[in-house]
């Protein structure tokens, strides 16, 4: 148990899947896990560990933004011994030819700053994703004949966003989509040397300012889950403890 996390031990997997909205949370765990039982209610923060293929599984949300995805990221990597963790989420794409529904899977991430830059300091530390998670899931998508785009993406510290300048940067220099986790995410599981991937499905389209429907976000949502778990286990010598 930890300040944020009242799981006990043992109660965690190895392989973490963190939507940042804990009720998408606990959709996704009764959606794609069996035996499922629900380890964290601290602060409204659900994670549920369940199995997936007979691989066990912990379903855990990060929260909003890269504060709250530190914290949690932190804990589960150094007190509850998660080896791989993933961000399942959504994203605005910030390309024309990246579209509604597509996938997103962050190569690298780029960012103004995050809880991890009081550590570096004059350093500009380049976030990036385990490559064979990158890998897994970039052949997982194409099994799922789903469009899939690898590469950079923008990890906003703000929601309300009043620097256009700032996008059309961006959006010049090839940047995929913005989200608001998956930077913070790779320095900490780097930090301790532990697997990191997003994966993520685009629900807005910020050039051409479009935006999904709520339900389909939620059938999307649906094909990212699957190809982060698949992603998880197609590595050889994965544990799942």
């Amino acid at each position: 148990m930890t300040i944020h996390i009242g799981a006990k031990p043992g109660e965690i997997a190895q392989t973490v899947l963190m939507p940042g909205d804990p009720l998408r949370a606990k959709w996704a765990a009764e959606r794609f896990l069996s035996d499922v039982r629900c380890v964290n209610q601290v602060r409204g923060m659900l994670g549920y560990t369940g199995l997936w293929q007979g691989h066990r599984v912990t379903i855990h949300a990060s929260g909003m933004g890269m504060a709250s995805m530190s914290i949690y990221a932190h804990e589960l990597i150094r007190d509850y011994g998660a080896r791989t963790l993933i961000r399942v989420g959504s994203t605005g794409a910030m390309q024309e030819h990246v579209n509604l529904r597509d996938i997103v899977l962050a190569q690298t991430c780029t960012t103004l700053s995050t809880p991890s830059k009081a550590l570096f300091r004059e350093v500009q530390f380049a976030p990036c994703a385990d490559f064979g998670l990158l890998r897994a899931a970039h052949d997982a998508g194409g099994a799922l004949g789903l469009p899939v785009h690898v590469g950079n993406i923008y990890s906003s510290d703000t929601f309300y966003d009043e620097r256009p300048d700032l996008n059309d940067i961006m959006t010049r220099h090839g940047v995929l989509a913005v989200e608001m986790e998956a930077a913070e995410l790779y320095a900490v599981a780097a930090r301790f040397g532990a697997r990191a991937l997003a994966v993520m499905t685009v629900s807005d389209q910020l050039v051409k300012k479009q935006a999904l429907d709520a339900h389909a976000r939620e059938q999307s949502f649906s094909q990212m889950f699957e190809i982060a778990l698949h992603a998880a286990f197609a590595t050889k010598g994965v544990q799942d403890s």
